[in-house]
């Protein structure tokens, strides 16, 4: 892999900070799943959550698969944090620059996972259980639903995710072999 390539090409984005990771540093623990479980509403209702992602260890097997990781985030402002909905709005922006991302890494590694942000929303409505995800390729499992303390991972590496009162912090995770 050609890592300097690669930090030129994501040059071009709005990527506010990132850090090439061992999957190793990753930090899994059940207790984030406990969170989705007990927390989320759409536990259970999206391919892109648990139980569909597989059980922590399971996910964590996935990524340890993997010979290295790009965690990296875009920020966005918003005029009231505590709104939801024009918090939520941003997020497919950043989904845009997670699968452009993706491209780049797949050319240059081949075989990428990509990890994102909360439940996926490509569809109205999740086929989730009832039928395969309609749009895998569009589709990336929540960082959270895997297991993985964002929060850690991204001290760890020198990643802010506390911008300010009304900036919006969106993390992504390509992990790649």
């Amino acid at each position: 892999m050609d890592q300097k390539k690669l930090e030129a090409q994501i040059s071009q984005y709005p990527v506010c900070e990132y850090a090439f990771i061992r999957p190793e540093a990753i930090p899994f623990l059940e207790e984030v799943r406990y969170i989705c479980r007990t927390e989320c509403p759409q536990y259970g209702r999206s391919w892109s959550c648990p139980p569909a992602v597989g059980t922590v260890e399971e996910c964590k097997e996935r990524c340890m698969a993997c010979t290295g990781g790009f965690l990296f985030t875009t920020i966005a402002e918003v005029k009231d944090a505590a709104d939801l909905s024009e918090t939520l709005s941003t997020r497919r922006e950043h989904e845009r620059i997670t699968g452009e991302i993706r491209e780049l890494f797949r050319e240059e590694c081949g075989e990428v996972l990509v990890l994102s942000t909360e439940s996926c929303a490509v569809c109205e409505r999740c086929a989730y259980p009832e039928a395969p995800c309609r749009h895998p390729e569009h589709m990336f499992p929540c960082l959270e639903s895997y297991g993985i303390l964002v929060t850690r991972l991204a001290e760890e590496n020198g990643i802010s995710f506390m911008n300010g009162g009304n900036v919006v912090t969106w993390f992504s995770l390509i992990l790649y072999r």
